[in-house]
């Protein structure tokens, strides 16, 4: 709990550091930079060692793909019943299937689940939302962007050089050696900034405008993800007798609200801007009660 409300915390100056003219409205993305490029490295190669090659580590590198076809489904199927137009659906397949795994993920994970639980999480943010972000993402940005083609090399490209794939890439290379412990209490020490750096930044970015015309499909892109999403695969899941920190630390990731990259992209193609903004910003603001509400299902089934 004392996690937890850190994390809001941090979520708070942001919001008050959007009224400091000491802070300029580049923050975000200087705090975020820093995060990728310095603290997200630094965790994953502290916690790429930790994770365990079993049939379990499937589990976190299945559930994102699964939740993949459930949830652009769903979208499907509302924007067939309530005929939302193009922009809208194109937003609603981007953002929603893919969740902000890493930097709400993250904090979020250790809260609930402690430092035991980011193994985990690194196998379904790494090799579940990246690469669905990759593949999928530049599918869908091809047929719903106005400009109706995508460099999908460049997109490759940007993947492979990303610095928390490298790590990952480093981390299982050098697996098998224990690091020296000076190194060990560094990347310890560097990777502790990185919630406070990304929740600051969340904090930052958070808006409240509206329009009406967002709001049927805001609310319905916005339940399949943070509640329909992760409940269904939390109760297939022990329907198939599935349990363990490994399943349960991806129910938690399932219902992670829409990835700000994703939202962001949907919006430089030219889809709807409103609603990308909207499934984000009031994303993260309900993933403060909903989260936890998937975490005391997740307990109570146990």
């Amino acid at each position: 709990m004392e996690n937890f409300v850190l994390i809001g915390v941090f979520v708070l100056l942001g919001m008050l550091f959007q009224r400091l003219e000491a802070f300029p409205k580049d923050t975000p993305q200087v705090l975020n930079m820093f995060a990728i490029y310095v603290s997200m490295p630094a965790l994953i190669l502290l916690k790429v060692p930790e994770i365990v090659l079993s049939p379990a580590a499937l589990v976190p590198l299945l559930v994102p793909w699964g939740m993949l076809a459930f949830s652009a489904g769903l979208v499907l199927l509302a924007a067939r019943i309530w005929g939302w137009p193009r922009e809208m659906v194109g937003v609603l397949l981007l953002a929603v299937p893919m969740g902000n795994t890493a930097f709400l993920g993250i904090p979020m994970v250790q809260a609930f689940f402690g430092p035991a639980g980011l193994p985990h999480l690194i196998i379904y943010d790494e090799l579940g939302t990246m690469l669905i972000f990759t593949s999928y993402g530049s599918v869908i940005l091809t047929l719903f962007g106005k400009e109706g083609k995508l460099d999908v090399g460049g997109i490759v490209r940007r993947l492979v050089l990303f610095p928390p794939a490298i790590a990952l890439v480093l981390g299982f290379a050098v697996r098998c050696w224990p690091y020296p412990p000076a190194l060990s209490r560094g990347l310890h020490n560097v990777s502790l900034s990185l919630v406070p750096l990304v929740m600051t930044a969340i904090g930052f970015q958070l808006r409240f405008r509206l329009r009406p015309k967002v709001f049927a499909p805001l609310c319905a892109g916005l339940a399949i993800k943070l509640l329909i999403a992760p409940l269904t695969a939390l109760a297939l899941g022990r329907i198939l007798g599935a349990a363990g920190p490994a399943f349960e630390v991806s129910v938690l990731e399932a219902g992670m609200p829409p990835m700000v990259t994703a939202a962001a992209l949907a919006v430089v193609a030219g889809m709807d801007a409103e609603l990308s903004v909207a499934l984000v910003g009031a994303g993260i603001l309900l993933a403060f009660g909903t989260v936890p509400l998937v975490y005391t299902l997740i307990h109570l089934t146990r």
